[in-house]
């Protein structure tokens, strides 16, 4: 009886180790679950909308103001879409989201907008029948988006345009060919290199008072700049010379920014900065060795963090020092200069006293 039970046991045991097996023998691996898509787990979830407002038309994800019923606010929101936007906007704040594109949908009562702020989005080009129909705006800032070149068919309207922090290397030709009322224009910090200008790039800007190539990667002057430009930023680039009478070009420049070139006394000729509007001229961080010739007019010159190692005040004076040999001599003839910056070069105190002959409304030296 024992024996009997002993073998059914045995029988049991083998049965169950065979199914097992059966249950173990490799098959088709079951598929991986697909993977969640990395925009939305990288992006914020959109604020909840806020309370209902004053205004039937305004959209929930905004705020519309109540003393304000012109403006939008709809920055700072992680929003992915531009809502729609009411015909009685004139300002709209889109800023500091996550849109990448403007749908003509949400444009199309909004015909009446002057101001739009997309600073800080997404943006890889504008579509043209979005722009076609915003024949008021005056201001577009596009700061820190994703432009590949200065997007074309621009409202002829516009007074600023700034498209800084972006990609841009092109500008298209005959993009500012409309844009006589164009005032300022910046394009700092992005890829534009000197195969980008030519004669015709600034063609239509009649009016333009600034203009912003800082942080860019050009190592010339462009060709064919604005005539009527007052502000010139060209700081940090790798601008190496200045042609010929180069800034003879501009009557009415008054601020020129050039730090952080590699500007030598050989690539500068004796006149480039005898321009009589000019009042400030920065050319911090180059490589000058002496101090350039420079106009009577100009009230700040900053020329620190050069190789300067010696100032002959008589010998870059715009005046003769001869005529100020009465200390009490009229003021009006002597040289404007208020402010010289002249540190981290390789000059030695006392300051020369012949500078300080030739300039004798200077309110502060760094020296």
């Amino acid at each position: 009886m024992k024996a009997a039970f002993r073998l059914l046991l045995l029988l049991i045991l083998v049965l169950i180790s065979e199914v097992n097996g059966q249950r173990r023998k490799p098959g088709r691996k079951p598929a991986r679950p697909t993977p969640e898509p990395v925009e939305p787990t990288e992006l914020p979830p959109p604020l909840p909308p806020g309370p209902p407002s004053v205004f039937p038309d305004c959209p929930r994800e905004c705020f519309c103001p109540p003393d304000f019923p012109s403006a939008l606010y709809c920055d700072s929101r992680n929003l992915r879409k531009v809502p729609l936007i009411p015909s009685r906007i004139h300002y709209l704040y889109l800023q500091n989201n996550f849109i990448d594109s403007l749908p003509e949908e949400s444009f199309k009562n909004a015909t009446e907008l002057r101001w739009v702020n997309l600073d800080n989005n997404r943006i890889r080009k504008l579509d043209r029948r979005v722009m076609e129909q915003l024949d008021s705006l005056i201001f577009l800032y596009m700061e820190k988006n994703q432009l590949k070149e200065v997007p074309s068919f621009l409202p002829a309207n516009l007074e600023q345009l700034r498209l800084s922090r972006n990609q841009i290397s092109k500008i298209p030709s005959g993009v500012f060919n409309k844009l006589e009322h164009l005032v300022l224009l910046d394009l700092h910090h992005n890829k534009l290199s000197d195969g980008v200008f030519n004669k015709n790039t600034f063609r239509g800007l009649k009016n333009l008072m600034q203009l912003n190539l800082a942080h860019n990667i050009l190592r010339k002057l462009p060709p064919g700049l604005p005539s009527a430009v007052h502000q010139l930023f060209l700081d940090r680039n790798n601008i190496e010379n200045i042609p010929d009478d180069y800034f003879k070009e501009f009557p009415n420049l008054a601020f020129l920014r050039l730090n952080y070139n590699q500007i030598s006394d050989k690539g500068l000729p004796k006149n480039s900065f005898n321009l009589s509007n000019l009042l400030v001229l920065q050319l911090a961080h180059n490589k000058l060795t002496t101090m350039p010739f420079i106009n009577p007019k100009l009230e700040h010159l900053y020329l620190n963090d050069n190789s300067i190692e010696k100032i002959n005040g008589t010998q870059i004076c715009p005046t003769s020092l001869v005529t100020f040999q009465d200390y009490s001599s009229d003021l009006e003839n002597v040289p404007r200069l208020r402010y010289l910056r002249l540190d981290g070069n390789q000059l030695k105190p006392p300051i020369p006293l012949d500078l300080m002959m030739c300039f004798r409304l200077l309110q502060s030296v760094v020296f």
